[in-house]
């Protein structure tokens, strides 16, 4: 096993055993943690825990569950690494460190490991499913919370897919950029003389998608964005830019992870696909104190 050195002070635990535990009583907010008696019977004795993944998997989330146990002054021997596949059952990790330790990690560690890993899977999938046919990206951590779009972003890309459309630079002129700036045309003029491939959105808001398709490829676009989730709009794009080999069409909007395969036969160059991938389950994971 890989280990994790640990600071050795304990970290601070919040209040209560649990999201109700402790709290404000009558005028005054109680700072202590209960779990400080509960475990005060025990001393400075240590305790070794297992964490498991109950589902196969991607293994993702691990830095930042390595921030959190050294705060908490576990140490920490990992048996896989980020990105490697987990058997089901298959021990990730074990956990040495004092009483209050270990139940504050079962609180976060989880947590850390389990959504990262079950967004990793579906990225895996989703690759596995492309076959090198049709570039897969998500980018959709860009609709997460701040606190939380690093980790879909690092998730994603553990799972061998990209977050952003183009891996070169780019200039992406979404559906609110094209209505601001008066059309597809006009948008594109816009940023004429700027670097970066030019990336336009089409929705068929002003005219037919063909017919947008051909004003985005006459107007420079280097990809063009069908974000409809219509397969017969990617039919029609694709036959519009067909003049325009240099051009790239993306299709976006709510395509599953079965949808690939028969995308990819289309001819479509980059699916971006959201929901079905930052939204996926969380992968399993438990924390289990070893007995003596």
């Amino acid at each position: 096993m890989r280990e994790n050195p640990a600071s050795p002070s304990l970290g601070a635990g919040r209040d209560g055993l649990g999201d109700e535990g402790g709290g404000a009583r009558g005028a005054q907010v109680d700072a202590r943690d209960i779990r400080d008696q509960i475990f005060a019977g025990l001393g400075e004795r240590t305790f070794a825990a297992s964490l498991r993944a109950m589902a196969p998997g991607v293994l993702a989330g691990v830095e930042a569950a390595e921030r959190r146990a050294a705060g908490l002054g576990l140490r920490v021997e990992w048996a896989y690494a980020e990105g490697e596949w987990l058997p089901a059952g298959a021990e990730i990790a074990r956990l040495v460190g004092r009483a209050k330790a270990i139940a504050l990690g079962e609180e976060c560690l989880l947590g850390c490991l389990g959504k990262a890993s079950g967004i990793a899977t579906a990225a895996r999938r989703a690759a596995e499913l492309a076959a090198g046919r049709v570039r897969v990206v998500s980018g959709a951590w860009k609709k997460m919370p701040p606190e939380l779009k690093e980790m879909v972003r690092r998730a994603v890309q553990v799972g061998g897919i990209p977050f952003r459309i183009l891996d070169e630079p780019f200039l992406y002129l979404d559906k609110n950029y094209v209505r601001m700036l008066g059309g597809i045309e006009a948008a594109l003029a816009a940023v004429r003389g700027l670097e970066g491939v030019r990336v336009v959105q089409v929705r068929g808001e002003e005219a037919p998608i063909a017919e947008e398709t051909v004003r985005a490829c006459r107007s420079g676009a280097g990809v063009v964005m069908v974000d409809t989730g219509r397969r017969e709009d990617a039919v029609a794009a694709l036959e519009a830019a067909a003049p325009y080999p240099s051009v790239r069409i993306a299709f976006a909007g709510g395509i599953r992870l079965e949808d690939i395969p028969a995308l990819a036969d289309l001819g479509v160059h980059i699916l971006d696909i959201g929901t079905a991938i930052v939204d996926a389950p969380l992968l399993e994971v438990q924390l289990d104190v070893l007995r003596d």
